[in-house]
C-alpha cells in the first residue's frame, strides 16, 4: 500500500506496528492524510481477557489502554508522515502524555474512534493531539508525546 492511500486494514497496521494480540489496539484506519491526521478504530469486545478483572460484572475498558490506542494511532501517522517503514532504522516510543481527560466509560460493544493530529516535532520528539470518541461523544482527550529514535 502506498503512502498516499487514505485508509488501510489490519495487514498494513501489523506491517507498521510491532504490537500483537493482546496489545495491538488499532483494528483499522478509516482515513489518513499522511501529513497531519489519522482516524482509526478499536472495536471493544467482551471477549478481551482484560474484562475478567476490569471489572467483574461491570466491564470497563481501562483508560490507560485508551491512551495506548491513541499512541499506536500516532505511531501509524508518524510512519506515514515520514514515509518510512519498520526496518528503516526508525523506532517510535510512547514518551509521555499531557492533559489527559476521561469523559465517558468505554464498554464492550463500543467502537472507539481514535482521532489523532500531528502538532509539532522538535529534535526527535513528536507531539500529537488525540481524541477517542464513542458514537460521536468524547471518551478521552490527551496530548501524546512520542520519541522517534533511530535504531
Amino acid at each position: 500500500m502506498s503512502v498516499s492511500d487514505s485508509a488501510f486494514n489490519i495487514h498494513e497496521i501489523m506491517r507498521l506496528l510491532p504490537h500483537r494480540y493482546p496489545f495491538l489496539l488499532v483494528d483499522k484506519v478509516i482515513s489518513c492524510d499522511a501529513k497531519t491526521q489519522i482516524h482509526a478504530v478499536k472495536n471493544i469486545t467482551v471477549n478481551e481477557d482484560l474484562f475478567n478483572g476490569h471489572f467483574p460484572g461491570n466491564p470497563i475498558f481501562p483508560g490507560v489502554l485508551i491512551l495506548e490506542a491513541l499512541a499506536q494511532a500516532a505511531g501509524l501517522l508518524g510512519f506515514k508522515i515520514t514515509e518510512s517503514k519498520p526496518g528503516d532504522n526508525d523506532l517510535y516510543l510512547f514518551a509521555g502524555v499531557d492533559k489527559a481527560r476521561f469523559k465517558r466509560q468505554v464498554i464492550p460493544g463500543d467502537a472507539l474512534h481514535l482521532h489523532v493530529t500531528f502538532e509539532k516535532e522538535r529534535r526527535g520528539i513528536w507531539v500529537f493531539k488525540g481524541r477517542a470518541e464513542v458514537d460521536g461523544q468524547l471518551a478521552c482527550s490527551a496530548d501524546i508525546i512520542c520519541a522517534r529514535r533511530e535504531t
